[in-house]
């Protein structure tokens, strides 16, 4: 049986209209066939979720990198403190190196100051090498010994005896000459001279005054060389010592154990610390130190005398 050719061009016909009815495409190139148009839409709207989601994750992974970026950038706490302690350390040198230079500058300054005093307090000395003093020192050695002793009031009345009493004591005072030979040291000459004056009263047993010898005295004047060394100067200050070997001369009212009114004795003149305060011609001087006297334990004249010493003087 044989088909007629239009038979077969109304089925073709018939198939098309069918497929797009059913919104079919049929191509026929390279054997390929693209199914449904509703499926593709739906494919291509899937597409276009996932891409919006990619978008979204790109979009939240910038956010991720700028955050980071942002985290890097700002120190922790370990870093902060890092930055802190060099700051501290750099300040710390800062403040160092400022103190040692200002301390050099100060140094500097106080070695030139003390400096141009020592020039000029050694051109004063060497301007007026000469030097007189005239003082006065304690006797605490003479008030010390020298007391009244209790008489007594019930003895038999025939019974007299004499007692010394109303002590009288002058001090110490002395004259001294200096020669400067340099800044630090000096020799000269000083002369003291201290006395102790009192009463003889006789008394009975009773305690009774019968008579008074008045105006008895013991007397001490001791030339002395003296070598005088100092070691400090400044403008107005000046600290020294000094060591003086002489003769002391007593003179007595009285007789001593080997019947003598007139006595020497070697004397010794010590000066622990003395400052002098004054700057040019005039100046005062104070000493602590001390005189010695005697012969031997039954000639001594004086001993821890003249502790103190103050006095004025002047250069020339």
């Amino acid at each position: 049986m044989k088909s007629h050719p239009w038979i077969l061009l109304c089925f073709v016909l018939l198939m098309c209209m069918s497929s797009a009815a059913q919104n079919v495409i049929v191509y026929f190139d390279d054997d390929v066939i693209v199914e449904d148009m509703r499926t593709t839409d739906s494919v291509a709207e899937e597409t276009i979720v996932v891409d919006s989601a990619s978008v979204d994750t790109v979009v939240a992974d910038s956010t991720v990198v700028d955050t980071l970026a942002i985290v890097d950038s700002a120190p922790n706490d370990e870093d902060d403190y890092h930055y802190r302690w060099r700051d501290v350390r750099e300040m710390r040198n800062w403040m160092r190196y400022t103190w040692r230079e200002t301390r050099t500058k100060m140094n500097s300054e106080v070695r030139r100051l003390r400096d141009s005093v020592r020039v000029e307090t050694f051109a004063i000395i060497d301007s007026m090498p000469h030097e007189i003093r005239i003082g006065w020192g304690d006797m605490m050695f003479e008030t010390l010994i020298w007391q009244e002793k209790p008489y007594p009031t019930i003895l038999p009345n025939d019974y007299t005896a004499t007692y010394k009493e109303n002590y009288h004591y002058t001090q110490h005072w002395f004259v001294e000459y200096l020669y400067n030979f340099g800044y630090w040291y000096s020799v000269g000459m000083q002369v003291d001279y201290s006395g102790v004056l009192w009463n003889n009263v006789t008394r009975d047993g009773q305690g009774k005054e019968i008579d008074r010898e008045t105006k008895q005295s013991a007397h001490n004047i001791a030339v002395i060389p003296t070598v005088r060394f100092s070691y400090f100067h400044s403008e107005y200050v000046s600290l020294y010592s000094a060591l003086g070997l002489g003769l002391n001369i007593n003179t007595s009212t009285e007789t001593d154990y080997k019947g003598r009114t007139t006595a020497f004795a070697p004397a010794v003149n010590i000066s622990l610390l003395g400052m002098r305060v004054g700057k040019g011609r005039f100046f005062g001087s104070v000493e602590v130190g001390g005189m010695l006297s005697f012969m031997s334990s039954n000639e001594v004249y004086m001993l821890g005398s003249r502790i103190f010493t103050a006095s004025v003087g002047c250069r020339l």
